[in-house]
């Protein structure tokens, strides 16, 4: 069972554009010693995208080596079926525990064909799969119940933002005979998903993931500790401070919620390099209000 702040550590590349595992490693220890409870890599923010299968290989490598069993590792997989069961197989012979199953690109399937995929992925390899819902996956509530009685699924990330589906799907899944009695988790995947936990907790759903744990740690850690304590001051001025000054800047271009995060770890100290086409870089003056926004938020006690 994963608990605590989600580590989805970015993928830092060099001036040629190779994957730079010596700063990955770097990345990942500090992420892992600050307190994280468990590593998702290659995943959205690590630009699992813009990743072939050598590099994703390398990635979730470096990710396990690193961790060394002090948290579960989890690695991305997704886009067209016979890639995903790629990543399948190679995320499990580089020794993760699991997979983060993407949406498939471009294409949006109905329920049942989505379901198919899940099942054609699970079947490529012997690990614990958690199903993301976002973009071209989104599931209803029978679709969602099927896709949680898989034995191998054990969880299901919201990246939506649709409290009303998600509430009826995890009253739906907790209910079912199939999967009540087994440790099934939900979790928050909306992007900078810390300004949506209130609204997520209120539908039973406590676990998320956090960007922004990626380059302010200590950030992210004392708003979880004020979630899960019930600190409600602190996590006002929190998020009035620092998670929705950072959720409006990261709104105002796509692909942000990826650049602005790998911008902010190289202004926190660690060259990991810029994002991949087709995202871009932050401009120089995006750049300036995001470090006044770290510092504001670091000032907040």
């Amino acid at each position: 069972m994963l608990k605590g702040v989600l580590f989805f550590p970015v993928t830092p590349f060099t001036e040629d554009g190779s994957i730079d595992t010596t700063k990955l490693s770097e990345h990942l220890r500090a992420g892992i010693e600050s307190g994280a409870g468990g590593v998702f890599a290659a995943c959205g923010t690590g630009e699992f995208h813009a990743l072939d299968l050598a590099e994703f290989t390398s990635v979730v490598r470096t990710a396990v080596r690193v961790a060394a069993g002090r948290v579960p590792v989890f690695a991305g997989a997704g886009g067209p079926l016979p890639l995903a069961r790629q990543h399948a197989r190679a995320a499990e012979e580089a020794g993760a525990d699991g997979l983060l199953l993407m949406p498939p690109y471009l294409v949006a399937g109905p329920p049942p064909g989505l379901v198919a995929y899940v099942h054609e992925v699970v079947a490529a390899g012997s690990l614990p799969v958690i199903v993301y819902q976002r973009g071209t996956a989104r599931f209803d509530v029978p679709a969602a119940v099927e896709v949680a009685r898989l034995p191998r699924v054990v969880g299901l990330k919201d990246g939506t933002g649709d409290l009303d589906l998600l509430a009826r799907i995890v009253t739906a899944v907790r209910a079912d005979p199939a999967t009540g009695g087994r440790d099934f988790q939900f979790f928050n995947g909306t992007p900078t998903a810390e300004g949506t936990q209130l609204a997520y907790r209120g539908i039973g759903v406590d676990l998320y993931s956090s960007a922004a744990f990626c380059f302010v740690p200590e950030t992210a850690l004392a708003f979880h500790r004020a979630v899960t304590t019930g600190d409600d001051e602190l996590v006002q001025r929190l998020l009035a401070g620092f998670f929705h000054p950072l959720i409006a800047l990261r709104e105002r271009v796509p692909g942000y919620a990826v650049s602005l995060v790998k911008a902010a770890v190289r202004l926190r100290g660690l060259d990991v390099g810029g994002v991949r086409p087709p995202l871009s870089d932050p401009t120089p003056e995006h750049l300036a209000e995001l470090e006044q926004i770290i510092e504001r938020g670091a000032a907040i006690r």
